[in-house]
């Protein structure tokens, strides 16, 4: 039983090792592995709350892990990515402006969890680090199509948004995780890829995350169905 409700917390820790492993493939030159891995962070995000939730399990000491790991996978992570991958051509400007994302991440995550009871449930106010986070992987993921200043002029947005009063509709009623559809769709796509000739340019645990992935998702699906008849 006690492992039972250490399972999300499990899965929280998971997440915030993808972020340390992002960090270390960026610092070495892996840029598609960093981005891969901030990816299935999300995918592990958007698992620990609801499996706290199916299991009973929830807890302060998970919400509080939670934060600190999204920081980490969603907002220090990608930071470094974008350095590594342009911001490194400005020298010192470039390294201050890449530390400014995890500083209004941070910010926005404290906002959140202060005021957390407060807010509707059918809204996010501003853009959650998570979706900031997995914007950055995806553009660095394809930076050899899309023109840097493109990524520059999001990761500023990004910054801003974060900490903005804009409504972000969270899509919590929907019956499938946050983010899952297309996190697990774009996953697919790539371990498609690397099956077909790009095989060993991406962490082997991509191969075990999305199918477990897709069939979390199948059991959320069918879950939900039967709960609704």
């Amino acid at each position: 039983m006690r492992f039972t409700k250490a399972i999300p917390n499990m899965v929280t820790l998971g997440n915030l090792y993808c972020g340390f492993l992002s960090i270390g493939f960026a610092a070495n030159g892996g840029f598609k592995n960093a981005a891969i891995l901030i990816l299935i962070g999300m995918m592990l995000d958007s698992m620990d709350g609801r499996l706290a939730r199916m299991l009973n399990a929830d807890s302060t000491l998970g919400k509080e892990l939670d934060s600190l790991a999204d920081i980490v996978t969603f907002g220090v992570a990608p930071s470094f990515l974008v350095y590594y991958t342009y911001f490194y051509q400005f020298g010192m400007l470039g390294f201050v402006v890449a530390g400014l994302f995890p500083l209004f991440g941070a910010y926005r995550l404290a906002r959140f969890n202060i005021s957390s009871g407060k807010t509707s449930m059918n809204y996010f106010v501003g853009v959650p680090i998570t979706a900031a986070g997995g914007i950055l992987a995806i553009l660095t993921l394809f930076g050899h199509i899309i023109p840097q200043i493109i990524t520059t002029v999001v990761f500023t947005g990004m910054c801003f948004l974060m900490v903005s009063k804009i409504r972000i509709p969270s899509l919590k009623e929907v019956p499938l995780p946050k983010y899952g559809t297309i996190v697990t769709i774009f996953l697919g796509c790539v371990l498609f890829i690397i099956v077909k000739g790009t095989h060993g340019q991406f962490p082997y645990l991509i191969y075990i995350a999305t199918p477990l992935y897709i069939a979390y998702l199948a059991y959320r699906f069918v879950k939900g169905k039967k709960d609704k008849e």
